[in-house]
This record gives C-alpha cells, structure tokens and sequence, in this order.
C-alpha cells in the first residue's frame, strides 16, 4: 500500500503548524473579501450623481440611481453574508462545532449511515444560519426596489421542495460516495470522480423534464413573429433543441433571463416570461443568438472538462489528506474518518481556492465577448446592444462596477466595455 503525500511530511510538522496555515489563509481571504465589498460599494456611491457618457443617452439619472442603491443594498448584505460564513467556518472547526456533532452521531450510528447524519447535519444547520439572511434578501432587499414577486408561502414552499428534493437525490448520492471511500482502497478517489462525472451529467438530461418543472411552469413558445424569428434564427446556426419554452420567471422576480438548460438531445430553450414582455421581436433574436454562441464556441463542454479536472484534482488531494492526523486535529477534530474528512476538506478548500477567483472570472468574461461576437455574425449587434441596455436598466445592473472587484468577480465584462466591443462588431458586420 503507498502512503500517501501528506502522511509522509516529517514530525516536525504538527497540528499547530497547520492551524497556524490555516488561520493565516482564513484572516487573508476574509480581510481580502471584504475589502472589495467595501471598495465596491465606495465606488458606486461616489459615481451615483454621473450616467456614464456611454448610456447617456439611453439610461435616466434616476434609473442609474436606482441601480446604484440596489447593487450597494445587495453588497451591504453581501458582506454580512461573509461575516456570517466566516464565523460558522471557525465554529465547525476550531470551534468546536463538528467535533460535538460526531460526539453525539458517533454513538448512535455506525458505518454509512453515521456519515449520512454528519453530512445532512451539517447542511441543516448551514440553512438555518443562512435562512434569515435569505428572508431580508427577498422581501427586504428586492422588494424595496421592486423586484419581488414571491410570497412568504412560496418562499417556504420552494424551501420545502428543495430540502425534500436533496434528500432524496442527496441520501443516495452521499451513501455512494462514502461506501466508495471506504470499499475502493487507495485509488477510491478516482472511482469516486468516475460515480460523481456520471451523476452530474445524469442530472443535466434529467433536470428540464424531470425537477425544474417542480418549481415552475413552462409552456411552449406561442406562434408568431417572435417564435418565427427564433426558429430561423436556430436553423441557421444549426442548433437542434427538444423545444422551446417561456417560464413563469414572474411569480418570484420581476428580473428578466433567458437560458439553455439539458445535454444531448435533451437540450432545451427557456425564456422568462418577464424577458419576452420587455424586449421586441429583434431583440429576443439577438439574446438568444448570444446564447447560441455559448454553445456553438463550445463554452459549456470546456467548462464541463474543466469541472471534472477540477473535481478530480481536488478527490486526489483529498485522498493525500484523508491519512494524516494533523489534517483533522488542526481544524479542531480528533477524531478520523472518511465523512469527517470529505467535511472538513470541503469546508476549508475555499479558504485555500479564493486566489483563483479572478482566473475563473476572466475566462467567464472571455466567453461572453465570445458569445457577444457571435450574435453580432448572426443577428444585428444593435439588436444585442438595445436589449442589454434595457436589461441593464430593467433589472437595475450597475453601469460603474469597482474596477478591481468587478476583475475578481464579475462573470461577465463591465456594460461599457461589453456595449464597446459589440459596437465594434457590428461595424466590421
């Protein structure tokens, strides 16, 4: 049997050593977080009074102030959030908090199912830390500039739906993982990678017929200009779809959307019926020809490949952690098993990950010129540059992100530059 990585580092590495790490990469990524919050926010608030020249023409003074309040009200609870998640991280682990919760599983349960409760325990109290930080979100935040639809009976009701959904799907998925851990020997990572790539894309086929219809209604795109447009549009990108569907995205949110969702020739097209009501013919053509880009550069298989890489990575150096005490004991665990470790392992991993957030980012930003230039070749690039603006400002998206937050985390490029490069397009067009 070959002793893993991290179970061969020499004595003189003790559990004070990694906690110490540990502590060091926490104060880090927190202060980090935080910090570009607060930048963010200073940056919008000192921009608020000014349009951008770009939108100038376009954009009210009084919708660019709703946007800017909306986004600092959204990041104020942002960084709340990150309190709050820092502070239940050091309470799981150096606090104590999973130590007592295998103290009281441990006893009552054996094997599989000890770690089946550790794992939907922990999950449950995560939801009730987060719960009324979700609640001021909803009907706090989005309702005060407008966007909530959803009652308080909905919002239970999907919280409902959800929780029984992910035990059920969650249960056997977790027993699978575990019994994986501890069936497959040294190289039970890998067999956990393969059950864990095959789950996932299963999910992708299922979830447009089988679970995203618990949540909403998707009825078939009505015949008309709009559905013509979109038909030719599909026809000449080549792009084969099991159907195309408008969600009643309006019972929760007033926000506009529109997304592919399905694998094969499960794929399908779905609009909100909040986007179809705010954008003409033309417009709907070009949105979703920009969709089409995602898929026709071949975004969504390149960020696939990159999940499993990513995933399989991460059960490797899992499994070169899962043998060495100090890994446990200096997150605040004496004791040693294959649930305590994928928990800690994954509760920590971000604290370690957060530098490669902007890597991520920027690839995101990426695609989306990608997909931008592909709808100014198959559709107008004004058509692209009139619906964006109206969903800048319908779904009240700030037009002054902080350069260096918006570098960090922004999955798609700033409005200006976004609304440059397609300018560019349409002229080459």
């Amino acid at each position: 049997m070959k002793t893993p990585i991290f179970a061969q580092l020499p004595p003189t590495f003790v559990t004070q050593d990694f906690t110490q790490i540990f502590l060091a990469c926490f104060a880090l990524t927190l202060g980090i977080r935080l910090w570009l919050k607060r930048r963010h926010i200073r940056f919008i608030a000192s921009h608020r009074e000014q349009v951008p020249v770009e939108f100038a023409e376009r954009i009210t003074l009084d919708s660019h102030r709703r946007a800017a309040d909306y986004t600092i009200d959204r990041n104020k609870a942002a960084m709340l959030g990150i309190a709050i998640d820092a502070g239940l991280l050091l309470a799981l682990t150096l606090g104590g908090g999973l130590a007592a919760l295998h103290a009281f599983w441990a006893p009552r349960l054996d094997g599989l199912f000890y770690g089946l409760a550790m794992i939907f325990s922990l999950m449950l109290i995560s939801g009730l830390v987060d719960l009324p930080l979700s609640l001021y979100r909803q009907f706090v935040i989005e309702a005060r500039h407008g966007f909530n639809r959803m009652t308080l009976g909905l919002f239970f009701a999907d919280l409902l739906k959800q929780s029984l959904l992910g035990a059920l799907i969650g249960a056997p998925v977790i027993l699978a993982v575990l019994w994986l851990m501890g069936a497959m020997g040294d190289l039970w990572w890998l067999y956990v990678w393969l059950f864990w790539s095959a789950f996932n894309l299963l999910l992708m086929f299922v979830y447009p017929t089988w679970i995203a219809p618990l949540f909403n209604k998707f009825v078939p795109l009505e015949e008309g200009d709009m559905k013509a447009r979109v038909e030719a549009l599909l026809a000449r990108c080549g792009f084969r779809s099991s159907g195309l569907f408008v969600m009643d995205g309006s019972k929760r949110s007033s926000h506009g959307n529109a997304y592919f969702t399905g694998f094969g020739d499960n794929k399908r097209i779905v609009f909100f019926d909040t986007l179809l009501t705010r954008l003409d013919p033309p417009e709907v053509e070009a949105v979703l020809a920009h969709e089409l880009g995602h898929f026709r550069r071949r975004h969504v298989a390149k960020r696939l490949v990159m999940m499993f890489a990513g995933s399989l990575t991460f059960l490797w150096l899992l499994g070169q952690l899962i043998d060495a005490p100090w890994f446990y004991a200096g997150l605040g665990v004496d004791a040693q098993n294959t649930a305590l470790a994928l928990i800690l392992f994954f509760l920590v991993m971000p604290v370690f990950t957060f530098p490669l957030t902007p890597l991520m980012s920027t690839l995101s930003r990426r695609h989306e010129f990608e997909a931008d230039a592909y709808a100014a070749e198959h559709a107008a690039a004004d058509d692209l540059i009139r619906a964006l603006v109206k969903l800048y400002r319908d779904n009240a998206a700030t037009l002054t992100p902080d350069p260096l937050h918006s570098l960090f985390y922004d999955s798609h490029p700033p409005a200006a530059q976004r609304i440059a490069h397609l300018q560019q397009q349409g002229s080459r067009s």
